[in-house]
Protein backbone atom coordinates (compact mmCIF):
# COMPACT_ATOMS: atom_id res chain seq x y z
CA UNK A 1 0.00 0.00 0.00
CA UNK A 2 1.05 3.37 -0.60
CA UNK A 3 1.42 6.17 1.86
CA UNK A 4 -1.22 7.90 1.25
CA UNK A 5 -3.54 4.65 1.41
CA UNK A 6 -2.22 4.15 5.03
CA UNK A 7 -3.24 7.81 5.88
CA UNK A 8 -6.02 7.45 4.22
CA UNK A 9 -6.89 3.83 6.79
CA UNK A 10 -6.11 5.83 9.65
CA UNK A 11 -8.20 8.62 9.04
CA UNK A 12 -10.56 6.39 8.78
CA UNK A 13 -9.82 4.66 11.81
CA UNK A 14 -9.75 7.87 14.00
CA UNK A 15 -13.05 9.45 13.08
CA UNK A 16 -14.34 6.14 14.29
CA UNK A 17 -12.39 5.90 17.56
CA UNK A 18 -13.17 9.86 17.96
CA UNK A 19 -16.94 9.11 16.56
CA UNK A 20 -17.26 5.93 19.22
CA UNK A 21 -15.58 7.39 21.70
CA UNK A 22 -13.43 4.09 21.96
CA UNK A 23 -15.83 2.25 20.56
CA UNK A 24 -14.17 1.02 17.54
CA UNK A 25 -11.54 -1.32 18.76
CA UNK A 26 -12.37 -3.96 16.76
CA UNK A 27 -12.03 -2.12 13.70
CA UNK A 28 -8.61 -0.89 15.18
CA UNK A 29 -7.71 -5.02 15.29
CA UNK A 30 -9.67 -5.88 12.16
CA UNK A 31 -8.58 -3.25 9.97
CA UNK A 32 -5.78 -1.11 11.09
CA UNK A 33 -2.98 -3.83 13.18
CA UNK A 34 -1.30 -6.31 11.61
CA UNK A 35 -1.39 -10.28 12.82
CA UNK A 36 2.44 -8.85 14.25
CA UNK A 37 2.76 -5.15 16.06
CA UNK A 38 4.89 -3.77 18.09
CA UNK A 39 2.92 -1.23 20.64
CA UNK A 40 4.48 0.89 23.00
CA UNK A 41 3.39 4.37 25.21
CA UNK A 42 5.06 6.93 26.48
CA UNK A 43 4.43 5.82 30.27
CA UNK A 44 5.65 2.58 30.17
CA UNK A 45 3.18 1.11 32.46
CA UNK A 46 3.72 3.98 35.26
CA UNK A 47 1.00 2.75 38.17
CA UNK A 48 -1.45 5.77 37.10
CA UNK A 49 -1.68 4.15 33.56
CA UNK A 50 -0.54 0.38 34.05
CA UNK A 51 -2.50 -0.63 30.19
CA UNK A 52 0.07 2.15 28.68
CA UNK A 53 3.08 -0.17 28.01
CA UNK A 54 5.06 -2.16 25.47
CA UNK A 55 2.67 -5.04 23.91
CA UNK A 56 4.41 -7.68 21.27
CA UNK A 57 1.73 -10.11 21.25
CA UNK A 58 -1.73 -9.08 19.37
CA UNK A 59 -3.69 -11.00 22.38
CA UNK A 60 -2.33 -9.51 25.05
CA UNK A 61 -2.58 -6.18 23.31
CA UNK A 62 -6.45 -5.84 23.88
CA UNK A 63 -5.35 -5.32 27.65
CA UNK A 64 -4.73 -1.93 26.58
CA UNK A 65 -7.85 -0.97 25.30
CA UNK A 66 -9.46 -2.60 28.03
CA UNK A 67 -7.43 -0.71 30.54
CA UNK A 68 -7.78 3.06 29.06
CA UNK A 69 -11.70 2.62 28.49
CA UNK A 70 -12.06 0.78 32.16
CA UNK A 71 -10.56 3.87 33.74
CA UNK A 72 -11.41 6.42 31.21
CA UNK A 73 -13.57 8.17 29.36
CA UNK A 74 -13.00 10.04 25.97
CA UNK A 75 -14.10 13.20 25.30
CA UNK A 76 -12.51 14.23 22.18
CA UNK A 77 -9.56 12.43 19.95
CA UNK A 78 -8.60 14.69 17.30
CA UNK A 79 -6.18 14.51 14.93
CA UNK A 80 -5.48 17.14 12.30
CA UNK A 81 -2.42 15.96 10.85
CA UNK A 82 -1.11 13.10 9.13
CA UNK A 83 3.03 13.32 7.77
CA UNK A 84 3.83 10.19 5.59
CA UNK A 85 6.68 8.99 3.92
CA UNK A 86 7.37 5.66 2.94
CA UNK A 87 5.63 3.00 5.23
CA UNK A 88 5.92 5.43 8.10
CA UNK A 89 3.17 7.69 9.62
CA UNK A 90 2.85 10.49 12.14
CA UNK A 91 -0.64 11.73 13.40
CA UNK A 92 -0.67 14.52 15.41
CA UNK A 93 -3.51 16.66 17.03
CA UNK A 94 -4.97 16.31 20.87
CA UNK A 95 -6.93 14.42 22.90
CA UNK A 96 -9.33 14.79 26.02
CA UNK A 97 -10.36 12.18 28.58
CA UNK A 98 -11.63 11.76 31.90
CA UNK A 99 -10.66 9.90 34.82
CA UNK A 100 -13.67 7.69 35.97
CA UNK A 101 -12.19 7.04 39.53
CA UNK A 102 -11.26 11.03 39.83
CA UNK A 103 -13.25 12.56 38.08
CA UNK A 104 -10.39 15.00 36.27
CA UNK A 105 -9.90 15.60 32.64
CA UNK A 106 -6.72 15.30 30.76
CA UNK A 107 -6.40 16.72 27.54
CA UNK A 108 -3.14 17.00 25.66
CA UNK A 109 -1.29 17.77 22.49
CA UNK A 110 -1.24 13.82 20.87
CA UNK A 111 1.40 12.25 18.08
CA UNK A 112 1.16 8.81 16.99
CA UNK A 113 3.79 6.93 14.89
CA UNK A 114 2.67 4.11 12.66
CA UNK A 115 4.70 2.01 10.61
CA UNK A 116 2.93 -0.27 7.51
CA UNK A 117 3.71 -3.45 5.97
CA UNK A 118 1.51 -4.36 2.89
CA UNK A 119 -1.57 -2.25 4.25
CA UNK A 120 -1.56 -3.06 8.25
CA UNK A 121 0.20 -1.43 10.96
CA UNK A 122 3.33 -3.10 11.95
CA UNK A 123 4.88 -0.65 15.15
CA UNK A 124 2.79 2.17 16.92
CA UNK A 125 4.36 4.38 19.65
CA UNK A 126 1.95 6.91 21.35
CA UNK A 127 3.22 10.24 22.66
CA UNK A 128 1.60 12.83 24.85
CA UNK A 129 1.61 15.03 27.91
CA UNK A 130 2.24 12.42 30.96
CA UNK A 131 2.48 14.54 33.55
CA UNK A 132 -1.46 16.09 32.93
CA UNK A 133 -2.65 12.52 32.78
CA UNK A 134 -0.59 11.41 35.88
CA UNK A 135 -2.56 14.62 37.63
CA UNK A 136 -5.80 13.10 36.48
CA UNK A 137 -5.90 9.73 37.39
CA UNK A 138 -4.14 10.55 40.89
CA UNK A 139 -6.46 12.24 43.61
Amino acid sequence: MSSEANVQLLKEAYRRWNDNKGGSVDFWFDSVMGPQIKFDSLPQGAPAVPFAKCYDDRTQLRGYFEGLLADWSMLHYTINEYVAQGDAVFARGSTAWTNKRTGKVAETPKVDFWRFKDGKAIEFYEYFDTALVYDAATA
